[in-house]
């Protein structure tokens, strides 16, 4: 199965866009050993969008998405997408 996902190009005089699929829903948990990210089809498939945004070429490193608790995802604690070279 092949499944396309669109991802919004990089404008450097804009910034980051993200989209977001309807419905999504994002859990994240965390403990001093692991961190556990459950989500449904939509929220996996926005997550995958905003990893392929970061990782467009003309975004700078150290560029990040900052996935805010009890607002984008269902948290007691934040989760940051960043962009580091390599």
């Amino acid at each position: 199965m092949e499944h396309v996902i669109s991802t919004p190009d990089y404008r450097p005089d804009e910034g980051l866009r993200f989209s977001w699929d309807e419905g999504f829903e994002i859990f994240v948990s965390a403990t001093q050993s692991e961190v556990l990210i459950r989500a449904n089809r939509a929220g996996l498939t926005s997550l995958a969008r905003h990893l392929m945004t970061l990782a467009q070429e003309e975004v700078t490193n150290g560029t990040h998405v900052h996935l805010t608790a009890d607002q984008e995802i269902e948290s007691e604690v934040d989760l940051i997408l960043e962009k580091m070279a390599g």
